[in-house]
């Protein structure tokens, strides 16, 4: 269980439905559909394992409006569930945050859900940042980030290259000029291409929180974890 923060950090995780066919297409080149839905399932398990143990108000965000319902059926406690809007990733993380601030949200740590090497103490980590920072990043391996929050509203994220290697840079540059402290995390890293899989088990084979332990066998099946 994570340790509650001085202050409530509102959790919020960014998910797309598993479905054949959707996301995870650099995967899926060489998965086949099949695993990859499997695998796509195992990592949104992780994440509601994380929202599980998450000692503050809880939030998922589906990507598509129509899977609110879907959504609230998932086996987490959830404290609300807030629909995705269209338009880029930043457009929709700050449509999403802008509406959890007008429902009395303040501080926001945003997860996705293909980061499951993200560990208690990077939780941890996050919160207790908010003390002395407008804002935590984590950075991610890829030049992304594996999660991001604010104490404050976001800036204008629209422009950002939300697909590209320079992600992370160019949000803690953004952030930097309209005024915001920033405070980054470890590096870690998410879920994308085979490779990743294989790193993966490395890091997983230790741990011991069922969710990923379920995703570890499932990649030893697949072959992906060496001896």
């Amino acid at each position: 269980m994570i340790p509650a923060p001085s202050e409530p950090v509102t959790l919020v995780a960014f998910c797309r439905r598993p479905a054949p066919g959707v996301g995870k297409r650099r995967l899926a080149r060489d998965l086949g559909e099949a695993d990859t839905l499997a695998i796509s399932q195992l990592l949104l398990a992780t994440t509601l394992e994380d929202l599980a143990a998450w000692p503050g108000p809880r939030v998922l965000a589906p990507a598509e409006p129509a899977d609110e319902s879907w959504a609230r059926s998932l086996p987490v406690a959830l404290d609300d569930v807030v629909a995705q809007p269209a338009g880029n990733l930043g457009e929709r993380l700050g449509a999403v945050d802008r509406a959890l601030r007008q429902r009395g949200h303040g501080r926001l740590l945003f997860i996705g859900s293909d980061a499951p090497v993200l560990a208690a103490t990077d939780y941890v980590d996050a919160a207790s940042a908010f003390a002395s920072h407008d804002v935590v990043l984590g950075p991610a391996l890829d030049g992304g980030v594996t999660c991001m929050g604010s104490r404050r509203a976001w800036p204008d994220l629209a422009a950002l290259p939300w697909s590209g290697a320079h992600l992370h840079a160019a949000l803690q540059a953004c952030c930097e000029s309209a005024g915001l402290t920033v405070h980054n995390l470890a590096t870690r890293y998410d879920v994308d291409v085979p490779g990743d899989l294989q790193r993966l088990c490395v890091d997983l084979a230790a741990d011991t929180r069922p969710a990923r332990r379920a995703l570890y066998r499932a990649l030893a099946t697949l072959g992906y974890c060496r001896a």
